[in-house]
């Protein structure tokens, strides 16, 4: 429900209402920074005014920048408080929505009270069980122990913690949010406006996208690869393990590396597959099989992506079975007559539209409601 105007602290119409995003995640380069991208999308034509503040944007709001520890690809920069302070006064924002729990995020949490606005905290990655994967000895307790302490201090400030699954809900009650929603994933137009590819019939071209990390176990789609030589594998996307896969990849004839592809390259280079593999060992979510469904591919997923918690969208997927290898959950899959992984595809497609109109209502009704007195 819209709130009245003349309440004091209510936004008035969210179609008037100014929203801010400050976010340490680069827009496009990761999960979180496409989200808020194609967010921003959907919003600028609903609500009075949208800016993103985050490294990547403006070069006037960043102060320095360093490798991110465990993952030289990425860097992790620091704001210009006072250029980012100055950004958003001029703003004015009703809410501001703070993403990550980094140098960037923890400003925005710590400006918006100032600005009166409504703190909106995203929680989209669960960093302590990243951590585990990249720091495994005593260091390891360091990042664990900031996590603890950034996502404390979001939690105590945000009027609501949206998170994508019911696991991702969980992890932020046991850290400590008071208020949590379960909130849907916003989906290109790209990926909407135009009409997927059908599917053919064998599956000949299985993609991967994402980061080349630890947690997107990259390392089964290669033995996928050398199980199935008579699939053409595609590993797209950059990170800490990309020079590895590329040693690997020079002795198979199947695998190609294109590296990091651009999002709105992505659409093209699905329907040139048949199938998308995420066999992940960590995901809140996997916007990327979202976006496969939505380009009706056959979609196949491991039992941690948070994506299965979405019953529009799991009647649409494929798993891979406990104790089964990627290479066997692909081989079964392709066994299927192609009428029902085409049928599987149809409902892929239904589901990712409503979980896009979902993500977009959900939203609005966020961004509508009352800043709290106790806020401010």
């Amino acid at each position: 429900m819209i709130p009245d105007p003349s309440v004091p602290g209510a936004p008035g119409p969210v179609e008037a209402s100014r929203v801010a995003i400050v976010s340490d995640a680069e827009p496009e380069r990761n999960g979180v920074g496409a989200y808020y991208a194609d967010l921003v999308d959907h919003l600028r034509e609903r609500v009075g005014e949208v800016a993103v503040l985050a490294p990547g944007r403006d070069d006037t709001l960043r102060g320095v920048s360093f490798p991110l520890p465990g993952d030289a690809t990425q860097t992790l920069t620091f704001p210009n408080p006072m250029a980012v302070r100055r950004r958003l006064q001029a703003l004015r924002p009703h809410a501001v929505i703070v993403p990550t729990p980094g140098p960037w995020g923890l400003l925005g949490a710590r400006l918006a009270a100032g600005q009166g606005a409504r703190l909106v905290v995203g929680f989209h990655t669960h960093y302590e069980r990243l951590a585990d994967l990249y720091w495994r000895t005593a260091l390891g307790m360091i990042p664990r122990s900031y996590m603890r302490i950034a996502n404390g201090f979001l939690f105590e400030r945000g009027q609501v913690v949206l998170a994508n699954s019911h696991a991702m809900a969980d992890a932020a009650r046991a850290l400590g949010a008071r208020a949590v929603q379960l909130m849907g994933t916003p989906i290109p137009r790209g990926f909407l406006e135009t009409p997927p590819a059908p599917l053919a019939g064998p599956i000949r071209r299985v993609l991967f996208a994402g980061r080349l990390a630890p947690e997107k176990n990259v390392a089964a789609v290669m033995d996928a690869a050398r199980a199935r030589p008579d699939i053409a594998f595609t590993i797209a996307g950059d990170g800490p393990e990309r020079a590895a896969l590329e040693a690997q990849a020079a002795d198979l004839a199947n695998v190609t590396l294109p590296g990091w592809t651009p999002r709105a390259r992505l659409p093209g280079l699905m329907d040139a597959h048949d199938a998308l593999v995420l066999p992940s060992h960590v995901e809140s979510l996997g916007t990327i099989a979202l976006e496969a469904l939505a380009r009706g591919r056959t979609v196949l997923v491991s039992t941690h992506c948070g994506i299965t918690e979405w019953p529009m969208l799991d009647r649409a997927l494929f798993r891979i079975g406990d104790g089964e290898t990627l290479a066997e959950a692909l081989t079964r899959v392709a066994s299927l007559d192609a009428a029902i992984r085409r049928r599987k595809a149809e409902l892929g497609a239904e589901g990712a539209r409503e979980m896009n109109a979902a993500a977009i209502r959900g939203w609005l009704d966020v961004l509508a409601a009352p800043v709290a007195a106790t806020q401010a």
